[in-house]
């Protein structure tokens, strides 16, 4: 590739998930903690805030998709929390049933919840890495 032809990864912009209904989907993740940054009815979108980064989760509306649960090879999106245990017991209180119990991890602990059409969201944290995570 020529300098002209070559490109450079900058960041991430977005993940998207689909999902079947979009009223339902941005009742579930805002009972599990998302803030929804905007919504755009028309386009079938609405995009969830991850802390202070601009990118996030865009749920995009897939007229076809019914609920199903998460396929076990499935790709992963984990987001950086404080403490994951916690999390588990936040979610778990707001109605949300992890897909199991924290588990440990090299950098601290993990949970995973998965939405109703099989995308599945882990909280993960470096309390046993500190240096490696993020500052409050």
């Amino acid at each position: 590739m020529s300098d002209e032809e070559s490109y450079e990864l900058l960041g991430f912009d977005n993940v998207l998930l689909p999902v079947g209904d979009l009223d339902e989907a941005v009742r579930f993740y805002e009972r599990a903690g998302f803030a929804v940054g905007f919504r755009l009815d028309e386009a079938g979108i609405a995009l969830l805030k991850v802390g202070g980064e601009m990118p996030g989760i865009l749920l995009r509306h897939e007229e076809t998709l019914a609920h199903r649960p998460p396929p076990w090879l499935h790709p992963r999106v984990w987001l950086e929390v404080p403490d994951a245990r916690a999390a588990a017991r936040v979610l778990g209180e707001a109605g949300i049933v992890p897909l199991d119990e924290p588990f440990s991890v090299t950098t601290g602990w993990t949970v995973e919840i998965a939405d109703p059409w099989g995308n599945v969201i882990g909280f993960t944290d470096y309390s046993k890495r500190r240096e490696l995570g993020r500052r409050p």
